[in-house]
C-alpha cells in the first residue's frame, strides 16, 4: 500500500492525499485548492481518471475546492462525506464557480475575445459543481461503512466546522489488516455552536494537521465577554466602525451566534450589525437544518428563540448595491464580511474605504496564510487592495478566540489517543514548515517516534 502527499505538504492549504491499495484501488482523501502564494497552475500531478474513490473530510475550500476539476479531468467515481459537508460544500463550490466565471468574463473583455484556452485552465462553473454534487454519497457520523470487501470507512466528528470529520480507513489485504487515520482539520473544545471533537480510534498510521502545531490559544475568555468589550471600545467609546473579516462558512456563524447571545442578555449597544455575505446567510440556514449536530447550548437557544442567528439590529445584506450603501451609513456599526484572509469578497471594498480611518477598528478573528492580504495587513503599514495602495491607519486587533483549530495542546491530545507502540508512523501536514518541525519535536518528547514531514509528491510504503 502506498500513500502519496499531493497537497498541504509543508504548507497549510491544498489538502490532497492519494492512497493506493496493493490491488491498484486508488483513494483520494480531500481534493483542496491551494490558497497559498506557492500555488501551481496544474491542480493534479496524477491522472484523475485512475482514481476509484474520493473521501472528503469537510467543506472548506482548501479541502474541497478542486473536486469539480477532478471530474472535469476524467474522474468517474463517487465522493463520500457527511450530509452536512455535502450541503456546505455545494454552497462553497458554487460561490467559487461564480467568482471564477466573473474573472473569466473580465479577462475575455480585457483581451477583446482573444483569450486562449490556457488562460482559463482549471476553471469550473456552476454546471460543473452541480454535476460533481450528483456524485456525492453521504454517510452519517460513526457509521462503519463497507466500501468494498476489505475496505471500511468511518467519519468521526472533529468539530472545526459543521459536518467536519476525521476519517478512519480500515483495510484488509492478503490477510493483513491496517488502519489509517486522517485528521482533516481538528476542532477545539467549547467552540460556539459545535460539539466537541470525538476521539479517533487507534490506528497503525496517522495523518495529522499542524495548523497551530507550535501555538497555544492565548485568550481564556468566553467569546461573548471578549466580543462585548471590543464592541464597547470600537463602537461606543470612540465611537466608530468595527469591521470583521470572516469566512462566510463557519466563522461568520460563530460570530453571529455570539452576538445573538449578547443581544439576548441586553449587552449590545443599539447599533446596526451588517452581515454582508449572501453565502453566509445561506450557510446560517444550513446550520439550522442540522441542529442535532450542534451543541446543547445552541439547541437550547434555538428552542427558546426559534433562531440561532436572527436578532434585533441585525441586517442581512444580499445585493452588492446594499453592500455599497453601507459606506454611506455614518453611525457606529459592525460589519462582518468575507473573506477571512481578505483574498476576495466584499471585505475588500469595506477595507479600501475604512483602513485610512483611525476611528475604525479591524478585528482579525482567524488564521491568515502567508502571502495573503490578511497576512500583510497584520505586518505592513500599507497594503494593496484592488490595485490601490491603502494606508493602514485603522486600529488592528487580532484574537484566536474564534479560531476553529485546535492549538498545540489540542493536537497533542488528539495524537495521545493513539498507542505509541502500535502507531507505526505519524505524518504531519497542513501547517507551516516551522510549525511541523516544532510539533515533531513535541511528539518525540512525548514518546512518539517515526514522525515524518512529507514533501509534496513524496510517496511512502505503508
Amino acid at each position: 500500500m502506498k500513500l502519496t502527499f499531493w497537497g498541504a505538504a509543508r504548507q497549510v492549504t491544498g489538502s490532497m492525499y492519494l492512497l493506493e491499495m496493493n490491488g491498484g484501488y486508488k483513494i483520494l482523501i480531500d481534493c483542496g485548492s491551494d490558497l497559498s502564494k506557492n500555488r501551481s497552475a496544474a491542480p493534479f500531478s496524477f491522472n484523475p481518471s485512475e482514481i476509484n474513490l474520493v473521501l472528503l473530510t469537510h467543506a472548506h475550500l482548501d479541502h474541497s475546492g478542486n473536486i469539480p476539476n477532478l471530474f472535469i479531468q476524467g474522474y468517474k467515481g463517487q465522493v463520500l462525506c457527511t450530509p452536512a459537508t455535502l450541503s456546505l460544500t455545494e454552497l462553497i463550490l458554487k460561490d467559487c464557480a461564480s467568482i471564477q466565471s466573473k474573472a473569466v468574463k473580465r479577462k475575455i473583455k480585457k483581451e477583446k475575445h482573444k483569450i486562449i484556452s490556457s488562460n482559463i485552465s482549471n476553471v469550473y462553473f456552476e454546471k460543473h459543481v452541480e454535476e460533481a454534487a450528483d456524485r456525492f454519497v453521504t454517510i452519517n457520523f460513526n457509521k462503519r461503512f463497507e466500501v468494498k470487501k476489505g475496505l471500511h470507512v468511518t467519519f468521526i466528528p472533529t468539530g472545526h466546522l459543521l459536518g467536519a470529520a476525521n476519517i478512519l480507513l480500515e483495510i484488509e489485504e492478503n490477510g493483513e489488516k491496517k488502519s489509517i487515520g486522517f485528521s482533516g482539520d481538528i476542532g477545539r473544545k467549547n467552540y460556539p455552536l459545535l460539539q466537541d471533537p470525538q476521539r479517533l480510534s487507534e490506528a497503525d498510521y496517522l495523518i495529522c494537521e499542524t495548523t497551530y502545531g507550535m501555538r497555544k490559544h492565548v485568550s481564556a475568555e468566553k467569546p461573548e465577554d471578549f466580543l462585548q468589550k471590543i464592541v464597547q471600545k470600537a463602537c461606543v467609546d470612540i465611537p466608530g466602525r468595527l469591521i470583521i473579516p470572516a469566512f462566510s462558512v463557519g466563522r461568520t456563524q460563530s460570530l453571529l451566534y455570539t452576538l445573538h447571545k449578547l443581544a439576548i442578555q441586553k449587552k449590545l449597544p443599539p447599533i446596526k450589525i451588517f452581515a454582508d455575505s449572501p453565502m453566509a446567510i445561506a450557510s446560517t440556514r444550513i446550520y439550522e437544518e442540522f441542529l442535532p449536530l450542534l451543541n446543547a447550548e445552541a439547541n437550547d437557544l434555538y428552542s427558546k428563540h426559534k433562531s440561532l442567528f436572527d436578532f434585533e439590529n441585525l441586517v442581512q445584506v444580499n445585493t452588492f448595491k446594499e453592500s455599497k450603501a453601507i459606506s454611506d451609513y455614518n453611525e457606529p456599526c459592525i460589519i462582518i464580511a468575507s473573506s477571512g484572509m481578505i483574498t476576495g469578497g466584499r471585505i475588500k471594498d469595506h477595507l479600501k474605504k475604512n483602513l485610512p480611518n483611525p476611528y475604525c477598528t479591524i478585528l482579525m478573528v482567524g488564521y491568515v496564510a502567508e502571502g495573503t492580504p490578511g497576512y500583510q495587513l497584520l505586518r505592513q503599514k500599507t497594503i494593496e487592495i484592488k490595485g490601490r495602495n491603502v494606508p493602514v491607519m485603522a486600529n488592528i486587533i487580532t484574537t484566536d478566540i474564534f479560531s476553529g483549530h485546535a492549538d498545540q495542546e489540542g493536537l497533542l491530545e488528539f495524537v495521545k489517543y493513539q498507542d505509541g507502540k502500535k502507531l507505526k508512523k505519524i505524518f504531519l501536514v497542513h501547517g507551516e514548515y516551522e510549525s511541523m518541525e516544532g510539533f515533531k519535536k513535541v511528539l518525540e518528547e512525548n514518546g512518539y517516534d517515526h514522525v515524518e514531514i512529507p514533501r509534496k509528491g513524496e510517496m511512502f510504503e505503508l
